[in-house]
């Protein structure tokens, strides 16, 4: 399988890890939570919540956890639930591989 060489990724992970660590850090303070308090609500340590506030890492299971504590449970099921395609070769080729159970 050839991969799309011609997609353009503008956000390196360190912006994306920083966009999603701001994101949710606004939530937490609309809500008025305090890191202890969401720490309480998702069973995440609240160390692990400043870390990722301020060092942008967290594993995923931590990082799914605060989003359904703060009230997000059906926009992180829905991430990755649709494909997505750049030409409509790659959509053919998305559309026949839909039901595979193995890669290549």
């Amino acid at each position: 399988m050839e991969f799309n060489k011609y997609v353009f990724d503008p956000y390196p992970l360190e912006v994306t890890m920083q966009r999603l660590a701001n994101n949710l850090k606004c939530r937490r303070l609309e809500k008025k939570f305090s890191t202890k308090t969401l720490s309480e609500m998702s069973g995440v340590p609240a160390s692990t919540i400043q870390h990722f506030e301020l060092k942008h890492s967290i594993s995923l299971e931590s990082f799914v956890k605060l989003a359904k504590a703060l009230g997000y449970s059906e926009e992180i099921i829905q991430l990755l639930a649709e494909p997505k395609y750049d030409t409509m070769e790659e959509l053919l080729e998305i559309n026949k591989n839909s039901l595979r159970k193995r890669g290549v």
